[in-house]
């Protein structure tokens, strides 16, 4: 199942996306209304709304964003680290989210923001100490993720805090996908970024260093995740710069596209 967030003539729901027969395209998508919230046992009203009627919103308000750093190999030798013999671990604010259509707005302070296209772990339930075996039990799906960073303030700064946190810096969506399990992701879900249109990044989740599995136990060890919060699993090659005006786009396989466009700081 797709579950969706949305608002619609002012009024936030969550939806079921299903195709409505005509193809599978945005505009022969609908919602169907969900009757509670997708972190406990709930209804599909029956009650359906076309896609291209509302205004999709993050998928998740989350807690907390825990991001993982240098999780492909590739990519961390194309910015000439070494792969960490521990996972590297960062937040990434509430304030810095933002769902599929919304801008990214470039900030003041960086010359060089680029993106990251990468897998997100969303958590369905309360959870802390988590077993290997039970890892599939917390996690209520997958979605798109770009962790959008500040590359030169990056580098210019010891705690990545101003340049992976800034606001918008943490596009999520367009939905979250249940279907995807933890065995399709050691598999191999292809991972890419378009600038507009044109290709930058194309990986595959199985090239992650660290798996799903180890960095819920990891982070869990450390901290409770709620539901809702996301984890993102790290980028792989091919990160580059955005320019205001840019279009870009991360697409996974057997979830979707999250599109942004990238503004000026008003």
């Amino acid at each position: 199942m797709r579950i969706a967030r949305f608002s619609i003539d002012g009024n936030v729901a969550f939806g079921a996306v299903e195709e409505d027969g005509t193809g599978g395209t945005a505009a022969g998508l609908v919602l169907d209304i969900i009757k509670g919230i997708p972190y406990a046992d709930f209804e599909l009203s029956g009650t359906k709304v076309p896609l291209s009627k509302v205004r999709l919103l993050p998928p998740v308000l989350p807690n907390k964003v825990v991001a993982v750093g240098r999780n492909y190999a590739a990519h961390a030798a194309e910015l000439g680290n070494e792969v960490p013999e521990a996972p590297i671990t960062f937040f990434k604010p509430t304030t810095s989210v933002i769902g599929s259509g919304d801008a990214v707005e470039y900030p003041s302070f960086s010359s060089d923001v680029q993106y990251e296209a990468e897998l997100a772990v969303v958590i369905g339930r309360m959870c802390r100490e988590v077993p290997r075996e039970r890892v599939k039990d917390v996690i209520l799906g997958f979605t798109c993720a770009n962790d959008i960073t500040a590359r030169d303030t990056q580098q210019r700064e010891k705690q990545w805090a101003r340049a992976k946190g800034f606001d918008t810096s943490c596009p999520l969506g367009p939905w979250v996908e249940t279907s995807v399990d933890l065995a399709a992701v050691a598999g191999g879900l292809a991972v890419q970024c378009t600038v507009n249109g044109e290709q930058r990044q194309l990986g595959s989740t199985s090239d992650m260093i660290r798996s799903v599995e180890d960095l819920v136990v990891h982070i869990t060890e450390a901290m409770t995740l709620l539901p809702g919060d996301v984890i993102l699993t790290g980028t792989p090659a091919g990160v580059g710069p955005l320019n205001v005006g840019d279009e870009v786009a991360v697409t996974i396989e057997g979830i979707g596209t999250l599109t942004n466009k990238v503004i000026k700081r008003g």
